[in-house]
């Protein structure tokens, strides 16, 4: 588990430090006290980026310059420092230059109310899931990512200037070709990987009413290079790259039918508990990790028989980071130290 928590010029927080329990860990308090950046916190030390952002410039609080976060986990010391120019990534106090051993201690589920988005949202947040997924189970995943995300970067940039000559637009297919064709194929691997699992969670919650299918749906057809060289015309005129893995996404389907246009809130709020649970299952049982789930205020979202479902199959040996406004849900939901956030300090109560 992760056994405590050091925060240093983190979101709102100039300092915050909070020793951790096994099982349940409850944090109470106002909205806008700071509780989600705990949370937030957490993914960062343990997995190096944020559950909210893409980016964790908006994470340093406001007027400084970098934050720091540490702590232990598995006996290990855990130091994450960030600056827009520098990152400082330690283990037991050595100073890593690959990130494979530090990024192997642990594996992050996030739930937070904004997650009804992977159904109604656009493809974005869809591939925002999987990449937070794949890079916890495949280390290939994360390097193959960023040098896609590279390519697609400078190949836009020279798109958006007043006159992209042909021949340097033409300089960054080749890596854009080769790490778009990988990332895809990474992406297909996990969502049929993924879907008979949250089917499976879909019916344990829904009582099998009905059936959740997922299909992966690639951001280009069968030939990556014909498509890119065909859509010149159309990227000179939108000024953008128009096909490749930035437009991957996955299609969801309840009952056969598109969940996102017919599911009903409550059959769409049950496709996100299944692919979170989904996650925590590959963990658990494929990977053989219990992971650290991050529940932030949905529990008193939820309805008492979607909050039992999801309780009954979370992973009970798990530690489990939750938030909330207040504590009136929490009949049943077991035990744990409950801290009270006020004024940016925790007090426990």
């Amino acid at each position: 588990m992760l056994s405590d928590l050091q925060l240093r010029n983190f979101r709102c927080f100039e300092s915050l430090g909070v020793e951790l329990s096994p099982g349940f860990n409850f944090f109470i308090g106002r909205n806008g006290q700071g509780k989600t950046s705990i949370l937030e916190a957490a993914c960062v030390l343990l997995r190096l980026q944020s559950q909210r952002s893409s980016t964790l410039l908006p994470v340093v609080r406001f007027g400084e310059k970098s934050f720091a976060v540490s702590g232990h986990r598995a006996s290990h010391l855990l130091d994450f420092r960030y600056s827009p120019l520098r990152r400082k990534v330690a283990f037991d106090h050595v100073e890593q230059r690959t990130l494979d051993e530090y990024l192997r201690i642990a594996r992050v589920v996030s739930f937070a109310n904004t997650d009804i988005e992977l159904v109604r949202g656009g493809s974005e947040t869809r591939r925002r899931y999987l990449d937070f997924l794949a890079a916890q189970i495949d280390p290939q995943y994360r390097p193959t990512l960023r040098a896609y995300e590279r390519a697609l970067r400078s190949r836009n940039a020279l798109l958006k200037s007043p006159h992209p000559r042909p021949r340097e637009l033409a300089a960054y297919d080749p890596p854009l070709l080769e790490h778009g064709a990988k990332l895809s194929e990474m992406r297909a691997r996990l969502v049929a990987r993924l879907a008979p699992v949250a089917s499976a969670a879909y019916g344990e919650i829904s009582g099998n009413a009905e059936i959740l299918q997922l299909e992966f749906a690639p951001g280009h057809g069968g030939d990556f290079a014909r498509e890119l060289t065909e859509s010149k015309p159309q990227e000179l005129r939108l000024r953008q790259t128009v096909v490749g893995p930035h437009r991957d996404d996955i299609q969801m389907l309840v009952a056969a039918k598109a969940a996102n246009q017919y599911a009903s809130e409550g059959q769409q709020r049950t496709v996100v508990l299944a692919l979170k649970i989904a996650q925590s299952r590959i963990f658990m049982t494929e990977e053989g990790t219990t992971p650290l789930l991050l529940i932030d205020d949905i529990f008193g979202e939820l309805d008492p028989m979607r909050r039992n479902s999801l309780l009954q199959h979370l992973p009970p040996e798990a530690q489990k980071l939750v938030t909330a406004t207040s504590m009136r849900w929490r009949e049943n939901i077991g035990d744990g130290p409950v801290w009270e956030l006020k004024d940016r300090a925790l007090v426990r109560r």
